[in-house]
């Protein structure tokens, strides 16, 4: 199988369903073999549908070349586990995509210590642990792409607040997608004359996964909402670009795809 990804290599966090699901799928076509990690298994299925063992049978099912790696990204440990796997099965890392986060929506003066330590151990750290261990391979080749998955909820809401500001419920969420965003935004600062791209990307709007309609933010069939398959598409897009052209990106899906496609046509008009 040969695409825009040929010959690399890709670890997908969180892929066992939803964007991350998504993701890997849209990778695995495009050429690379990916890595799909998350703690959901056949064997140890999660509440929410979707598992890891889908998500690659699906992959190899069409033609591709995946692996699962069952992993618990709040141990640093696993997280070391996880690389090793991805190079002795497959070689060195060319791609990192971190997708996994955990959730609550409580407001910040409920929330337990536990529940924010989780959140920030799986969102913010474990993105920041996993890039320094492929950071090493990347430099070493000169070349590297890593997609770190973010929200809206980064934003600052304004004030006086909207219904949905005021219920404070995405506060925690907020602070970690903001602190991933400046990881990503600095972190590309610092690796781009190593030639490594690092970005953070957005839906640009809700999408329906089985997380976003457990919890009620959306539902299937929404009008308002994007497919998993947008993001994927956006994705593709960030990690197979020039790095020295897409990098330090704080970028919106569609708004990302409408912008290449703009390029696209501008430069076929040129010619």
């Amino acid at each position: 199988m040969s695409g825009k990804l040929n010959g690399s290599v890709a670890i997908v966090t969180g892929a066992s369903r939803g964007i991350g699901a998504e993701i890997a799928k849209v990778f695995a076509a495009e050429g690379a073999a990916v890595v799909a990690a998350a703690r959901s298994t056949s064997e140890s299925p999660g509440r929410l549908a979707g598992t890891l063992d889908e998500t690659v049978a699906a992959i190899n099912d069409a033609g591709g070349r995946a692996i699962a790696v069952a992993t618990d990204l709040a141990r640093p440990e696993q997280r070391e586990r996880l690389v090793r796997e991805a190079e002795r099965e497959f070689g060195e890392v060319d791609i990192l995509v971190n997708n996994a986060a955990v959730t609550y929506f409580t407001p910040v003066a409920d929330f337990g210590s536990q529940q924010a330590e989780l959140m920030f151990a799986i969102g913010v750290h474990a993105p920041l642990h996993l890039s320094r261990l492929v950071l090493p391979g990347m430099k070493a080749r000169g070349r590297g792409w890593i997609c770190n998955i973010t929200s809206d909820v980064a934003r600052h809401p304004r004030i006086p607040p909207s219904r949905w500001g005021a219920m404070g419920t995405s506060t925690v969420y907020g602070m970690c997608k903001a602190a991933l965003e400046r990881l990503s935004t600095g972190l590309a600062a610092e690796v781009y004359h190593s030639g490594i791209a690092v970005n953070a990307l957005g839906p640009a709007r809700v999408v329906p996964t089985p997380g976003t309609i457990f919890h009620g933010v959306t539902s299937a069939g929404d009008p308002r909402s994007e497919s998993p398959d947008v993001m994927a598409r956006a994705a593709l897009a960030l990690c197979s670009a020039d790095p020295a052209r897409m990098s330090g990106r704080i970028a919106r899906s569609q708004d990302l795809l409408d912008e290449i496609d703009a390029e696209t046509a501008r430069a076929a008009a040129d010619v």
